[in-house]
């Protein structure tokens, strides 16, 4: 039997957590940034890498030890005509994203965004094994009033 729950990693798969917490604990002992992600496995909006002919994409994730993923970022694609192209092979209805669009329409920059997640944070610098116990607002049965 395998020690991975997800064996068979190869280009174009999507790491999952264990993937992430062996490079960054046991590959190179530290935290580590992957970039250059497979376009296939990210969203629409990420800008394509024009030296690989657009396999990959502008992204990257900080893999901290005990956590795996920490932050998470990517250039965002400002290019209207290949933003509708991009949507348009992902069978996206793309009036569905008017308002989306409408950013690239009338005007936008080379720009790129990343989100750190705060009980990530808080499980890495404290050491706590497990996620849920940084949660500020426990879930559990019986408690949402949805």
């Amino acid at each position: 039997p395998s020690k991975w729950q997800f064996p068979g990693v190869e280009f174009g798969t999507d790491l999952a957590t264990e993937h992430e917490r062996w490079l960054a604990e046991t590959k190179f002992e530290s935290a580590v940034f992957v970039y250059n992600y497979p376009k296939k496995i990210k969203a629409f909006y990420m800008r394509d890498n024009d030296e690989d002919g657009g396999e990959t994409v502008n992204a990257m994730d900080l893999l901290v030890p005990g956590v795996g993923e920490l932050v998470g970022g990517s250039q965002r694609e400002e290019r209207l005509d290949v933003l509708i192209e991009k949507m348009k092979e992902l069978d996206l209805n793309v009036d569905d994203y008017w308002w989306y669009l409408d950013l690239r329409r009338f005007g936008s920059v080379p720009h790129a965004g990343y989100g750190l997640g705060f009980e990530r944070l808080v499980t890495y610098v404290c050491g706590i094994e497990n996620i849920r116990d940084a949660i500020a607002f426990p879930r559990y049965p019986g408690n949402a009033e949805f």
